[in-house]
């Protein structure tokens, strides 16, 4: 069939209860249908970053939970230092499985400030796309400084899908978009579509699950994707754990709450 405004370019955002079972544990299972996802956007030339959350909980699985120190942004740094790697090691296995590579991109909130620094970041995932590596993006929370940490990953990840004018930025939750009341409520409504214009914040409270390992909630994530899609990117919440998210995201099928912006909202941001 004919292309619409096809997608080359997008971000995928990945919250740490989408990788993570009841018990707080990494599911190796999650993250390779996620790459098994990314994989097949690759062959078919769209260029992908991914940014992830998961670097704390996986410290966590190493250290245990109970440090000497009690200071909440010392554990943080400790537990995300010792759990970064391990978190990259299982990316690295997974991509190199399907014959790719993939590149840790850590930064703080200074990086996109304008200037050097923000050039900087441009020249560094453009020159890793332009290999066919695989950027994987998260805060640098092991330096990062209280007052200018980012608000969440989904904060990071509308910098970075403005840094590389990305077509769609994709949002995986543990939830399947924004209800209009809470999501185990059989009477409630997926919102399939809405404008950024659209006041439909009264609608968090109710639709709200809570997130207690990762830092943002529905209420960021809404606030996050309006912000994005006022950029013109298309930007779509959405349920990590189902299958083929990302592909049917990326292919225009119904999937999750698409945000867009009200001269997007005929079609942009789909491959029909």
């Amino acid at each position: 069939m004919h292309k619409v405004n096809p997608i080359q370019r997008i971000v995928v955002k990945v919250g740490t209860n989408v990788m993570t079972n009841k018990d707080k544990r990494i599911i190796p299972r999650t993250l390779e249908k996620l790459v098994s996802q990314i994989a097949y956007l690759y062959e078919h030339n769209v260029l992908l970053v991914l940014v992830s959350s998961g670097s704390v909980i996986a410290g966590k699985e190493v250290m245990g939970r109970d440090l000497k120190t009690d200071d909440h942004v010392t554990r943080r740094q400790v537990f995300s230092a010792v759990g970064q790697p391990r978190l990259m090691r299982q990316y690295y296995n997974l991509f190199h499985a399907h014959g790719m590579r993939c590149a840790q991109v850590l930064a703080t909130k200074r990086d996109f400030d304008p200037g050097k620094h923000r050039e900087n970041m441009i020249n560094c995932y453009e020159g890793l796309l332009a290999e066919g590596v695989i950027p994987i993006a998260n805060e640098d929370d092991a330096v990062s400084l209280s007052m200018s940490t980012f608000t969440d990953n989904d904060e990071l990840a509308s910098l970075v899908a403005e840094l590389i004018n990305a077509d769609m930025l994709v949002m995986l939750t543990d939830t399947d978009g924004l209800f209009n009341g809470h999501p185990d409520n059989p009477a409630s409504q997926l919102i399939s579509e809405l404008s950024v214009d659209e006041p439909v914040e009264q609608y968090i409270q109710a639709s709200t699950k809570g997130e207690a390992e990762g830092r943002g909630g529905m209420a960021s994530k809404l606030r996050i994707a309006k912000r994005t899609a006022n950029l013109g990117i298309p930007t779509i919440i959405a349920n990590g754990k189902r299958d083929r998210v990302l592909l049917d995201a990326v292919y225009g099928k119904q999937v999750g709450t698409k945000i867009l912006a009200p001269a997007l909202q005929k079609g942009k941001g789909e491959l029909c």
